[in-house]
């Protein structure tokens, strides 16, 4: 190796291998600054991670049989979450890793062209390659995810949120450029060899002294990254999505802390009151925008009605009931001025969560923006500081964190309407038997009270029947909790079963158009699940 023009070391002639291994410890490095940043606006601004918004964008996009033969294998909603967010993340540091690659070999080729081995002595021409692929990758990003920019876990107007989101996307990519470009110009350059110096021999160490504080300052992003992740994590949804509502102990209108929970959500929003305003737009003539003072202003209305999954079994508690307090939809679209041919209502969240259903049902007296649970503010997981409730439908069209009212002309399709659920969302009439417990042996002879819940959406509950003979006769039980015609109802019926062996018990609602539920057994794939829930009690003599 001998001098350089310049009066440099020369590095062309370093092994391809060594300038790969630098390249690639410069891109990670690149990546993890980068990732402490994304993290960092995750935190403190509500800004999406790459990870939830590519979650987000492909969610829909996968078949409902196909996801949820994922789930299966994977072992659930939250072990599915986490290994999507972890893939994208490792994803994202490979991608890093290989763009610190190319950069480390597009230099060579062009020290190999100029015989000078600082990075910085390149030229122009470098720099503008390195922020052509940076501009190139930002609006590759901006095309691929538009659809999720509006996210903003604070509660931004999906406009500002997109600007902001996508503002955020340029920020990052820049810091990862840079980062990687600084990181390698002291990973890969030669100390500097004094004019008067020819022997190569007395050149100092110094390049060992740079690459320690590079390998330093990637541990400390690494510990930050992982900090960050940790601290999330904290906050996930893992310990309560899912959360049931099932048992002897419940009571009609339900606590709000043991209210069932359903998020697609790695971490929920955790809105700001004061950022937060509500949008009614779309095919209007006055759009509107409503700051929470604005919305709490306007003449309330509270509201008894029930929620449940589309994704509830006969026998599971994914239903819950509440007292809501807030404005009908109705109210806000008249004063928007909502044109004629309008066909659905398209609502947006905060966490970047669409729905929609008919406009018609969105003027139903009913259908309600709700700002207060059982008479407190919403709790942070069930949507504060607004969301929809929506009788009759599943708990997925009653949207939380909602941050935008949008009238289409036209039928468009929300997160889960992409994946294949649907087309109908109405919750067919439905019972289950919650107790006694009947695992255990009984004793003939001993006087006992089955009791349980009925739903049927908007309908209301007319009856309840039970039959101990498998289905052969039934009997009126008596519905102890009557609640409106949008809640369920509770009921009992008193058994004494007089002989040992084993009794097939079935319960059967009717809702309040006469409708009685169906024994049809289908599972909750792509309309809800349907079929008469039913249990085996063994007697003993």
């Amino acid at each position: 190796m001998v001098p350089s023009k310049h009066g440099s070391v020369s590095t062309s002639r370093r092994p391809l291998r060594t300038v790969i291994a630098l390249g690639a410890l410069a891109g990670l490095i690149g990546g993890l600054a980068m990732m402490t940043l994304m993290l960092a606006l995750r935190s403190v601004a509500g800004i999406p991670t790459t990870a939830e918004l590519v979650g987000d964008r492909v969610a829909p996009l996968i078949p409902v049989d196909t996801f949820l033969a994922l789930l299966g294998f994977i072992g659930g909603y939250n072990q599915f979450k986490q290994l999507g967010i972890g893939a994208v993340l490792m994803g994202q540091l490979g991608v890093a890793v290989a763009g610190g690659v190319a950069l480390a070999l597009l230099a060579r080729r062009e020290i190999d062209r100029t015989g000078v081995e600082q990075l910085w002595s390149i030229g122009r021409r470098l720099i503008g390659v390195i922020a052509a692929l940076t501009g190139g990758a930002w609006l590759i990003l901006v095309v691929a995810l538009f659809p999720n920019l509006g996210t903003h876990y604070f509660g931004l107007p999906p406009g500002v949120a997109t600007i902001v989101t996508s503002t955020s996307l340029a920020i990052l990519l820049a810091t990862y450029a840079a980062s990687t470009t600084l990181a390698y110009h002291h990973l890969s350059t030669p100390a500097h060899t004094p004019q008067d110096v020819t022997d190569v021999s007395v050149v100092v160490a110094d390049p060992g002294r740079r690459k320690l504080l590079v390998g330093a300052g990637g541990i400390v992003m690494a510990a930050s990254t992982g900090g960050m992740l940790m601290r999330l994590y904290d906050h996930a949804t893992f310990s309560y999505d899912g959360l049931q509502y099932i048992g002897p102990d419940l009571e009609p209108i339900t606590p709000n802390e043991r209210f069932y929970v359903v998020t697609k959500n790695v971490v929920d929003p955790r809105v700001n009151r004061g950022l937060w305003a509500l949008e009614v737009n779309g095919h209007v003539d006055r759009p509107q925008t409503y700051q929470f003072d604005r919305l709490e202003a306007m003449s309330p209305t509270e509201q008894e009605t029930t929620l449940m999954c589309i994704s509830n079994p006969i026998a599971w508690g994914l239903i819950s009931n509440a007292v809501w307090t807030g404005v009908p939809m109705r109210t806000l679209l008249e004063e928007a001025g909502a044109r004629d041919g309008a066909v659905e209502v398209l609502l947006h969240g905060a966490d970047g969560y669409t729905d929609t259903f008919s406009f018609e049902k969105a003027m139903e007296p009913t259908t309600l923006v709700a700002y207060r649970m059982n008479g407190e503010p919403l709790p942070q997981r069930h949507g504060f500081p607004a969301r929809i409730i929506v009788p009759g439908l599943y708990g997925e069209k009653n949207v939380k964190w909602v941050t935008r009212i949008e009238v289409v002309d036209r039928e468009a399709k929300g997160f889960y309407e992409t994946q294949g659920w649907g087309p109908d969302f109405t919750v067919p009439t439905r019972s289950r038997i919650d107790g006694p417990r009947l695992r255990d042996p009984i004793r003939a002879g001993v006087d006992l009270v089955l009791n349980g819940m009925a739903f049927a959406g908007n309908r209301g509950v007319s009856a309840v029947e039970v039959s101990t003979d498998g289905q052969r006769t039934w009997e009126p039980a008596t519905i102890t909790y009557e609640g409106t015609h949008l809640t369920w109802s509770f009921w009992e019926y008193p058994w004494r079963p007089d002989r040992a062996g084993e009794y097939e018990i079935a319960v059967r609602s009717t809702d309040g158009e006469g409708g009685v539920q169906t024994s049809e057994r289908r599972g909750t794939a792509p309309q809800g699940a349907t079929g008469l829930h039913v249990v085996t009690a063994t007697v003993a003599a």
